[in-house]
Order: C-alpha cells, then sequence, then structure tokens
C-alpha cells in the first residue's frame, strides 16, 4: 500500500546536551538559594536535532512513510533544512522567521541524573502563521508539541479540512485550558499520551479516560516500561512493551512510538499490529542518545519486530 503524505505539525529545535561530572548538591547551597550564583564546568557536551516534528518524521520517514514537516525555524535553521533535505524529508511546511532562533534547549546533567534546563522556544511562538492549506495532497497528520497558538491553529485546520489527525498534547498540555483541549480531541481521530498526561487530560477537560475514547477513534495511553493501551470501540487493546537491547535515553521515545502509530494509520493496519510497531520503534529509540540516532529502516524494525511477535509485520 502507498504511503499516504503525511503532515507532521510540531516544533523542530536544537538540543545542546551537558554532562557535568559531579553532583548539582556538592555546589548548591540551600540556604542560599535567594542569591544564586553558580557555574558548572562541563566534560562533555553535544548538539543533537531535537523537536516533536523532527523526531516524528525521521521515524516515519525510515519506515518507508512520507512525512512533511511543518514547523518554523529561526535566521539558525538552515543546518536543519539540509538535514532534512540529507534525509529525503519534505520541509514544504518549514517557515522561517526572521530575527529569532531556533527553539532550543540547553540542559546540563550531573552524576545523579539530576537535569537543569533552559528552553527557549523562539521561532516555535510564530508556528500559528502556518496554516495546514499551505501543503497539498496531504491525507493524515499529526498535532505534536509546538506554539500554543499553532497547536490550536493546526488543529482546526485539519478539521476544517477533514484530514484525520492525531492529537499529542505532550508537554504543551498545561498551556490550554478545559475547552481548549475538548475542541482539539472533538476534531482528532486519535488522542495519544503517556499516563500522567491521560489523568492530567481527563482533569483538564473534567472528562474520564472512558468518555475521552468516546468521542475519538482510539484514545493511546503509554506506560513506560509497562507497555500502553490502545482504548478503541468500548474496548482495551494491550501492547506489551518491548525490551530494548540497551538502556541508554529515553529523549524521543514518545515521538518514536507516534511515528509507529501514523504508519499503522496510514496502511489501515488493525490496533494490535500498529501498537506492537510503534511499541518496538520506541524500544530502538531508546538504545541510543539523542531523538534521531538510532537505526530505524524496515529490516531492523522488521527484525526486531519478528524477535517479539513472532512475524515480521510486512
Amino acid at each position: 500500500m502507498t504511503a499516504p503524505r503525511t503532515l507532521i505539525c510540531g516544533s523542530l529545535a536544537y538540543d545542546t546536551i551537558m554532562v557535568f561530572r559531579d553532583r548539582f548538591s556538592r555546589h548548591i547551597l540551600p540556604d542560599k538559594a535567594q542569591m544564586l550564583s553558580v557555574s558548572f564546568t562541563v566534560g562533555d557536551m553535544r548538539r543533537e536535532w531535537g523537536g516533536c516534528a523532527g523526531n516524528i518524521a525521521y521515524n516515519l520517514k525510515a519506515l518507508g512513510g512520507d512525512p512533511v514537516v511543518m514547523a518554523t525555524v529561526g535566521d539558525d535553521g538552515a543546518p536543519y533544512r539540509e538535514r532534512l533535505a540529507s534525509l529525503a524529508i519534505a520541509a514544504d511546511g518549514v517557515r522561517h522567521v526572521p530575527g529569532t532562533f531556533t527553539a532550543q534547549a540547553y540542559i546540563i546533567t550531573d552524576l545523579d541524573d539530576n537535569q537543569i534546563t533552559a528552553f527557549h522556544p523562539g521561532a516555535m511562538q510564530h508556528s500559528h502563521q502556518n496554516r495546514i492549506g499551505d501543503v497539498e495532497g496531504v491525507a493524515l497528520g499529526i498535532v505534536a508539541p509546538d506554539g500554543r497558538e499553532g497547536m490550536l491553529a493546526h488543529a482546526a485546520g485539519f478539521r476544517e479540512a477533514g484530514i484525520p489527525f492525531v492529537f499529542d498534547p505532550g508537554q504543551g498540555l498545561t498551556l490550554f485550558s478545559g475547552d481548549e483541549l475538548g475542541a482539539m480531541i472533538e476534531g482528532a481521530a486519535v488522542v495519544a499520551v503517556n499516563d500522567y498526561e491521560g489523568q492530567l487530560l481527563s482533569e483538564r477537560t473534567g472528562m474520564p479516560i472512558e468518555a475521552i475514547a468516546r468521542r475519538v477513534e482510539a484514545l493511546v495511553v503509554t506506560h513506560g516500561a509497562k507497555g500502553s493501551s490502545i482504548h478503541v470501540g468500548g474496548a482495551t487493546v494491550h501492547v506489551p512493551p518491548v525490551r530494548a537491547e540497551a538502556l541508554v535515553d529515553p529523549t524521543g521515545c514518545g515521538d518514536a512510538y507516534r511515528a509507529g502509530l501514523l504508519y499503522g494509520m496510514g496502511q489501515g493496519w488493525d490496533w494490535q499490529k500498529t501498537g506492537r510497531l510503534a511499541s518496538v520503534l520506541g524500544s530502538l529509540k531508546i538504545g541510543a542518545r539523542g531523538g534521531q540516532n538510532h537505526a530505524a529502516d524496515r529490516a531492523t524494525v522488521a527484525a526486531a519486530y519478528e524477535r517479539q511477535f513472532g512475524a515480521a509485520p510486512w
């Protein structure tokens, strides 16, 4: 089956990750927090390609999908455009916002895996300038974490165009009121959250999980090492976790999982098979640092799927 053109609405970002070969607790005085002035010398530093749209598109393309990225970048966005081109990922919806930086996170991790993060949204705050109708031939989509106004606009754009989409509020969930979340849920084909986000979504909207599931084709809830649950048609499909060969870095695992959902939806698979593919992708991702450094080609994915479930997915 030909892969449908899939519009990935979300962020593109640069992640600068540094490792402090000590413990923050040895250098921060609790009784002096009101006058904190501290500097950490980091021995290890790397820069990763990040952002939900970039991560999802990376995985979907590796599977043989046809992703199109819709995102905003700043004056420093040329390297990311070149990155997408090198992967043959369409960037029809990538907009340059002059006078801004591309979204970026600066993360310092200590030996206890504590983290201090500074995040600058930059061009991401202008994501509402992109419109769903700007990209032709789209048959499927996802609204992933992005600028607040952009997420609202893109969910409405998909709904008005009659294009089925996955609503993935992620870390942007707290930006919206219950009514706004309800409106985005109402227009979505699928809602995808982790278990904590699911509880928060339920509280914000005043709807129990079962009620949210009745409003969409499927409600997907991931449970980390415990696998995931897909609520569909009044029943629940339980997707087992896939054992990872190495536990290196969870960054981007949720994005990899969502790429699996999009691929299965585009191929018309049932939810059990779709969820299993998504779970396999998450397990492959956790074995590598960063969101786009793991092997997710069709042969690698098929082998991992067959080892876990006894037969290849294609």
